[in-house]
């Protein structure tokens, strides 16, 4: 095992060496004071790192090699001079036990041709968890990691854990490949959705295995081009669009793909849920296919009447348009015996519902469907009965 280890690290240093020898220039975060100790606390230096990958000519790379890294909230901020930048992590980015109202953790902010590759960021958010379970006042509130206002970012092979809020979100940016992440959190943990997108345009989700407390992927205004496949969701809330609609002149969803997910015991599987007040947000142009439901709460539904706690929009109707709408090959076990709800706005009903290749059982029996003010067609192996 000794050995295996001394080979591995010989192997970074190898391939780190490399990229220097192939006119790449190089920024070591322990070469700018940075300590592995995971108590030091290491965020000036990580900046300095990034500082000099961002002032680069050419191509730069920003590494953090093995080990646990203390790193307070620190922005990555451009535009750079650089038009390619990696950032290779082999350690782990370990955020304080408080970050005194610091604000988000780790943040990506007018940056283009930027790709995170590997390593492990831990937010340690049970702290925060445990003041909300007992009704205290939050300290602080932040997301794991942040991209903002960025294109052409990949995120690749990145670990993310007990994230406070949000574990990775992607708001306004344009081109975005999140590949073979993992992100893990209680299932018990609030408010940990696994990736947020929103006011994004291509986005591409692939190869990710999410357990959390809440949406393993969630989907807000503004999105558009949006693809996710191979997915792995379960504890969590599903995968939604959603909610929409709080806002009055809030943007819409559109051309979103779900193609191979599985669902383990999740509350929902696939959700498009909208606030039940007036609104000028749609959604359209949506394919939901080739999932599996494995004991799931949840399997396919359309909320258009949340109203959390009932706060300004009690026995309102929701504006969210909702179209097009396609559901297709979605098998497995519901924990319901309705696995199948549309529950759609009473003023803006749904319309172009597509059911096909619908398969999901309640205990030893066929599931059941439920429909209000929703419009479509069914058609192919359909159980539950459809109610369209």
């Amino acid at each position: 095992m000794a050995q295996l280890r001394s080979f591995i690290v010989l192997l970074l240093v190898v391939v780190f060496d490399d990229l220097v020898s192939y006119g790449e220039a190089a920024y070591n975060i322990a070469d700018y004071g940075a300590k592995s100790d995971g108590r030091t606390d290491s965020t000036k230096s990580l900046l300095a790192a990034w500082e000099a990958a961002c002032g680069s000519a050419g191509s730069a790379t920003m590494y953090v090699p093995a080990g646990d890294f203390l790193v307070g909230q620190a922005t990555f901020a451009g535009p750079c001079s650089s038009s390619k930048i990696t950032v290779q992590i082999d350690g782990t980015l370990v955020s304080p036990s408080d970050l005194g109202g610091a604000g988000d953790w780790l943040v990506f902010h007018h940056v283009e041709g930027v790709s995170v590759y590997g390593g492990t960021v831990d937010g340690r958010g049970s702290s925060l968890w445990a003041c909300k379970a007992a009704g205290r006042k939050l300290r602080r509130r932040s997301l794991g990691e942040l991209i903002m206002n960025s294109k052409d970012i990949t995120i690749s092979g990145l670990t993310s854990t007990d994230s406070e809020l949000y574990h990775i979100v992607i708001d306004g940016c344009d081109g975005v490949t999140v590949q073979n992440v993992k992100i893990t959190a209680p299932g018990n943990s609030p408010n940990t959705d696994g990736i947020h997108v929103q006011g994004s345009s291509h986005v591409t989700i692939t190869g990710a295995s999410i357990k959390t407390g809440d949406d393993c992927i969630s989907v807000g205004p503004g999105t558009t081009n949006l693809w996710i496949e191979q997915v792995a969701c379960g504890p969590g809330h599903g995968i939604s669009i959603g909610s929409l609609g709080k806002g009055y002149d809030e943007e819409g969803v559109e051309n979103v793909t779900v193609n191979t997910a599985v669902f383990t015991g999740t509350e929902n599987g696939l959700r498009i849920k909208t606030w039940g007040r007036p609104s000028q947000a749609f959604v359209k142009g949506v394919v939901f296919e080739h999932a599996v439901m494995q004991n799931v709460q949840n399997p396919i539904i359309i909320d258009q009447n949340y109203c959390n706690g009932d706060r300004g929009c009690p026995d309102q109707s929701s504006g969210v348009r909702i179209s097009g709408v396609t559901y297709n090959d979605i098998h497995g076990s519901s924990a319901s015996e309705v696995a199948v709800n549309f529950d759609c706005s009473a003023s803006n009903p749904c319309t172009g519902i597509g059911l096909q290749d619908i398969k999901l059982t309640y205990g030893n029996t066929a599931a059941e469907s439920s429909c209000k003010h929703a419009d479509g067609t069914a058609s192919g192996f359909v159980v539950p009965p459809s109610c369209l």
